[in-house]
């Protein structure tokens, strides 16, 4: 790519749970990245609706919500972790995070996509693909298979509208095993496709191939989870290391090799906080901040501790 990740750039994270271990390995060394603001996303059509309601900053309303489980409330534009016992308080913190969420959008230079599947769940009612389908009865919706046409023309229509922002699209190597192990390979052909027709007419759109780094490098098993669907830590960060090879300046190893030595300060727990060493251990790890905001003032201190 001939820009390249920086940090002071806003990074934001939408799509598969690959797009939140990614982002978050990301913003734990201090990049300004915000991961899934609406939980994890699957496909590109409730991405595009996301991106549409990040621009407009519209606020999710009584028409929006849903009942789920038992007495529970969420909306079809939210993932699990959003559920809440109230309708009040479900639209207080959708609204919340989504203000936040429209600030750093628009003043973000890098939106990172992670596609999961080209399979879409459509409401029976409003006819408007839903993001997750909060284990309502099945009946509820139509299962539908995006074409390479109708997923390039979701992805095109993001990148058309910003042309101020750099888009990353990668396809996700978790393995939809519940679509049928040929249906998951068609997905994935779909999705790599549709991506390399934006990919080649957008100067702005670009491709990592997260996907094929698992399959084709790792190429084992072992890089899987017992469940034979998530990649394993290790494998994770194995592609995380290779997207910071391909996207992030490499200028800033510096200042990356710093904000990891920190984060591994701040995360340490004293055996005996009382102790003359804990103290001189204090005293070395406000040293190693201080150094750190002057050396690198755009390192984000605050995501070191999480």
């Amino acid at each position: 790519m001939e820009q390249t990740i920086a940090y002071g750039d806003g990074l934001l994270f939408l799509g598969s749970c690959f797009a939140d271990e990614v982002g978050a390995l990301c913003r734990g060394l201090g990049f300004d990245a915000m991961v899934n603001p609406f939980g994890v996303l699957y496909n590109s059509a409730s991405i595009a609706q996301s991106v549409e309601r990040l621009d407009t900053g519209q606020a999710f309303e009584h028409d929006d919500v849903i009942v789920v489980g038992e007495n529970q409330y969420c909306t079809f534009s939210h993932n699990t972790a959003f559920w809440s016992s109230s309708e009040t308080a479900l639209l207080e913190q959708t609204n919340r995070s989504l203000a936040e969420a429209h600030v750093h959008f628009m003043a973000s230079k890098w939106v990172v996509i992670s596609l999961g599947t080209s399979w879409v769940f459509k409401n029976k009612v409003s006819g408007k693909v839903v993001s997750n389908c909060h284990k309502l009865p099945a009946n509820q919706f139509d299962r539908q298979f995006l074409s390479v046409e109708q997923s390039s023309q979701y992805l095109a229509e993001i990148v058309q509208r910003h042309p101020e922002k750099q888009f990353v699209f990668t396809v996700s190597p978790l393995r939809h095993l519940k679509d049928g192990l040929h249906e998951n390979q068609l997905s994935k052909a779909a999705l790599l496709l549709a991506v390399d027709k934006v990919c080649k007419t957008y100067d702005n759109a670009h491709y990592f191939p997260a996907y094929e780094i698992l399959l084709d490098e790792l190429r084992d098993y072992r890089f899987y989870k017992e469940d034979m669907v998530h990649p394993t830590e290790q494998a994770v960060r194995y592609i995380w290391k290779r997207f910071i090879d391909f996207a992030v300046d490499p200028k800033e190893r510096s200042a990356m090799k710093a904000a990891a030595e920190l984060k591994q300060m701040l995360q340490h727990r004293p055996l005996f906080p009382e102790s003359e060493a804990f103290r001189k251990f204090e005293e070395l790890k406000e040293k190693k901040v201080n150094a750190l905001q002057n050396d690198f003032p755009k390192v984000c201190i605050n995501n070191l501790s999480e």
